[in-house]
């Protein structure tokens, strides 16, 4: 069976691995598969978006020709410049990182998905640059629940006015919660804390937000997050392999 292409040179950002790109992406499959089994769920349910800042286009491409074709991104011109090359391919790109108010048009424009709104600010700019014509832009809420002065997110007690107003603005499709929780030891740990997103994301269900969106889980504690709830599980280590901050 052909697992797709294999390793190209180690570029910036990259560690050597031993795996093919098809094969590590099947890896990261079936540890989905297996949560969701457990969690009792389907695991056409769980969203496999891959995230691959720092990683050049002709990674991404190797990792797209296996199968993968959503994409999170956490810097706007890397992210475009990705999107450029790989314009031959059917991706969907989705922002992941931190927004400062003067990158919003590009994120309106060139995205399908944003994952981390965190203040009223940065979706109504959003809403505003969203071009005419295009379908709304379908967002999720970050939530910072381990209360970590480092991580962006709106805190718990903020987190009901914020959906209220964001819930409003055309177009924009508020779709759930994003988080990153602080790094736990083990996976009872690691799922008390994503409890707190899933009840945070039913309070808001109650309220009455039509929300479908939980995005939480990377590649250290996908199974936690699935188990309590995940549609949407971000994984970039697994999928490339350690990232380099070269000097």
């Amino acid at each position: 069976m052909d697992n797709g292409p294999k390793p190209r040179k180690l570029e910036p950002g990259m560690t050597a691995s031993p795996l093919t790109p098809g094969q590590r992406l099947d890896a990261v499959r079936e540890r989905i598969a297996r949560a969701a089994a457990e969690s009792g769920r389907a695991t056409a349910d769980i969203r496999l978006l891959a995230a691959s800042k720092t990683f050049s286009a002709a990674v991404v491409r190797d990792l797209a020709v296996c199968g993968q074709r959503e994409f999170g991104e956490n810097y706007v011109q890397e992210a475009l410049e990705k999107q450029r090359e790989l314009r031959d391919m059917p991706l969907e790109w989705h922002f992941i990182g931190p927004i400062q108010s003067n990158k919003t048009r590009p994120i309106a424009e060139h995205f399908s998905w944003v994952h981390s709104i965190d203040r009223l600010k940065i979706a109504e700019r959003l809403s505003a640059q969203r071009p005419a014509g295009s379908p709304p832009l379908q967002v999720c809420i970050e939530l910072n629940v381990s209360g970590e002065a480092s991580k962006g997110g709106v805190s718990m007690n903020e987190l009901q006015e914020l959906a209220d107003r964001v819930a409003t603005l055309p177009g924009l499709t508020l779709r759930g919660l994003m988080a990153i929780p602080a790094p736990a030891p083990g996976l009872a740990e690691q799922r008390a804390a994503f409890r707190q997103v899933r009840a945070a994301f039913d309070a808001l269900v109650r309220h009455g937000h039509a929300l479908d969106t939980l995005s939480m889980g990377m590649s250290g504690d996908l199974e936690a997050a699935i188990l309590e709830g995940a549609t949407i599980v971000r994984v970039g280590t697994a999928l490339f392999g350690e990232r380099v901050h070269l000097v």
